[in-house]
């Protein structure tokens, strides 16, 4: 008897400390959540610091506290400046080169005149001396200097061609004119003024031609001028 009174005793024991033991825990589950600090995340992305956590995908997605999109950044989060440099770059040439100025082009003048032709020919010779490509068509403005004042030449009315002239390029045009066969002193050049087209800035050339022109009735300018390109660089 004495025995199995002590065995029961044991038992208690035993039990009593098992359910001291699961009372512990279960004080411990309980109040571990609480004394845990709560997890917060760094907006500096410092070292160790996780950018796709729920607090960092705000940030990371370019978006204020407001939920607005920051300037500079799409809805996607992905900075705009990428394709607002491709759209500068691209609109920045609208494709047509500026037209030629006075002071880009090297302007020279030779006499064209072939052997057996009725008219004498003088070449004039635009080059492109600037450092970029320009753009030239239509009539220059040309006036012959004589000693009885100054002659303007006539557009002989050819469609003139659209030329782009790139730096160091050269394009040309003709000046026609009558030989004097009157026997008489005629016209004397003195000089050539050649204005380029939509230029008001003349340039003034020696006159390579024939020293002298017809003394014409005054019914026109015997001179006539070709529009630019109309020429080649032999005459």
């Amino acid at each position: 008897m004495r025995v199995q009174k002590l065995t029961f005793a044991a038992l208690a024991i035993a039990a009593g400390l098992t359910l001291t033991a699961c009372q512990s825990d279960d004080d411990g589950k309980g109040q571990s959540a609480p004394s845990s600090p709560p997890s917060v995340s760094s907006s500096g992305g410092g070292p160790g610091s996780d950018s796709s956590g729920a607090g960092g995908s705000d940030q990371g997605g370019g978006k204020d506290s407001a939920g607005k999109t920051p300037a500079g950044k799409d809805s996607a989060g992905k900075s705009s400046g990428g394709q607002g440099a491709a759209a500068g770059a691209g609109s920045k040439e609208s494709g047509k080169a500026a037209k030629c100025r006075t002071d880009e082009l090297q302007i020279t003048a030779k006499d064209g005149t072939i052997d057996g032709d009725s008219d004498g020919t003088v070449v004039v010779e635009l080059k492109n001396r600037g450092g970029r490509s320009c753009a030239i068509s239509g009539y220059a403005g040309v006036d012959l200097k004589t000693n009885a004042g100054s002659l303007s030449a006539k557009r002989t009315g050819e469609q003139a061609p659209s030329t782009v002239l790139k730096a160091g390029q050269s394009t040309f045009f003709g000046i026609n004119y009558p030989f004097n066969k009157s026997g008489g002193s005629g016209i004397r050049v003195t000089g050539l003024l050649v204005t380029p087209p939509s230029e008001t800035k003349t340039v003034s050339l020696p006159w390579p031609g024939a020293a002298t022109l017809p003394i014409t009735d005054g019914s026109g300018s015997p001179v006539k001028v070709g529009p630019i390109g109309s020429a080649g660089q032999g005459g």
